[in-house]
């Protein structure tokens, strides 16, 4: 430990002063040797870490948001160079330098905070062992010996001993059982925020390596958060309890804001927005712009929930644009088709055009059977010419049974004109 105190030596003595500054506010309130007077500066000290460190969070959602659109590619580059490991690597590196993606900048959160994480354990562990750390002096130390969390000492181990416990003025029973809670609950924090950013936070639609990883590390993080949490003293419990507990709230409020496209979470986001947007006829925060925007720019690349929420909008007689604004449709009106459904007059319109005539089958088409619809029929009896018509005289001829040869002969007349008048038969 001594090798790792001495490479953040250089973080040790802020860490040490930001403790003190926090310990003389609370000191003042609960009494300076207490353990709310410590424990408190602890979770402070969190606080203000995980303030300055939330530019390097955005950068972690919009990377780890970069590596979920390119698995695809990913996947294609995998399956085309499986025996080309050299190859695939470097096509990798290529697909990383024309997207501008690091795949280690979702990592950043955690590599930042690690200084500090191994700098309040060197401090911690000073204490413990009755070494002055930083700007802590004697006095300091003797007053965070004598602080108990839930009456464990600040700097005792789960795994300490009945001697070293004393020493501290504590009980062993005390100490193992508030340190387990710490550890449960502080494996517990860390497995319901990997698991909320599987169940809720991730796109369904693509099934790649990254997610079977991501879900291997929700079972694994916890483990190792337990099996490494019983050599952390009280003080460093607090402290990545009190990380795990932001970083889940802070994951929490992102998958609701800005949820990733196509995971449940979106659908949730873009149903509410629905709602909000078509009681008040247009967007207020410019987060919704922004989510509504991108959802315009994508075009027929819309996933299932977004079209839902583009033809909900349509339906409401509203239309998004590509600024991400939400105004009035012009010249359309909500009209309800003969399923029941709500669609726009422009849309109705349109599906009526798309209409095609029923085709005819070879039976129908052979006997003259009935017609598809918007097909002309042929000229009825009425509709028929006046010049087409039989006189009334050919009509009785017809009629009257032994006919059919004079109507044959009167078939060999002129059409149409006055008809040749017969010669008198010579007797």
């Amino acid at each position: 430990m001594d090798t790792i105190a001495s490479l953040f030596s250089f973080i040790t003595t802020p860490v040490s002063w930001v403790i003190v500054q926090f310990h003389s506010v609370y000191g003042a309130i609960f009494g300076p040797d207490t353990g709310w007077a410590w424990g408190l500066s602890i979770v402070s000290l969190v606080i203000l870490i995980r303030i300055c460190l939330i530019p390097l969070f955005v950068k972690q959602i919009k990377a780890t948001r970069a590596m979920q659109t390119l698995q695809p590619e990913m996947k294609k580059i995998q399956e085309r160079y499986k025996n080309d490991k050299q190859r695939q690597s470097e096509e990798m590196m290529k697909l990383y330098k024309e997207t501008g993606t690091n795949p280690l900048s979702s990592c950043l959160p955690i590599l930042a905070q690690s200084p500090f994480f191994f700098a309040l354990y060197h401090v911690l562990n000073g204490i413990a062992s009755g070494d002055t750390i930083g700007v802590i002096n004697d006095k300091l130390l003797e007053s965070a010996q004598k602080a108990h969390i839930f009456g464990a000492p600040l700097a005792a181990k789960f795994t300490d001993g009945q001697a070293k416990v004393e020493a501290l003025g504590a009980s062993l029973t005390d100490v193992r059982v508030v340190t387990a809670i710490m550890i449960v609950l502080m494996s517990a924090s860390q497995f319901f925020t990997q698991r909320q950013l599987m169940t809720k936070n991730v796109d369904t639609s693509v099934k790649t390596p990254f997610m079977q990883q991501q879900k291997m590390l929700m079972y694994v993080f916890p483990v190792m958060f337990a099996v490494f949490g019983i050599n952390f003293p009280v003080g460093v419990l607090v402290y990545w309890l009190t990380t795990n507990v932001w970083t889940m709230g802070q994951q929490m409020y992102v998958i609701r804001n800005n949820p990733t496209p196509g995971s449940k979470a979106q659908a949730a986001y873009l149903e509410r927005l629905y709602k909000h947007v078509t009681h008040n006829g247009k967007t207020r925060r410019r987060s919704e712009r922004t989510i509504i925007k991108a959802i315009v720019a994508k075009g027929r690349d819309r996933n299932e929930a977004e079209r839902k929420f583009i033809n909900g909008l349509t339906k409401a007689g509203l239309a998004a644009q590509a600024d991400g604004n939400v105004v009035k449709s012009d010249g359309q009106t909500v009209v309800q088709t003969e399923d029941g459904t709500t669609t726009t007059s422009a849309a109705a319109a349109a599906a009526a055009k798309r209409q095609q005539p029923k085709r005819q089958s070879k039976s129908q088409r052979q006997s003259g059977g009935p017609k598809a619809a918007g097909e002309t029929t042929s000229l009825s009896k009425s509709d028929e010419p006046e010049d087409a018509k039989p006189s009334g005289a050919a009509q009785q001829a017809a009629s009257k049974p032994g006919a059919g040869g004079r109507s044959k002969a009167q078939s060999g007349q002129r059409k149409g004109g006055p008809q040749r008048p017969k010669s008198p038969s010579k007797k």
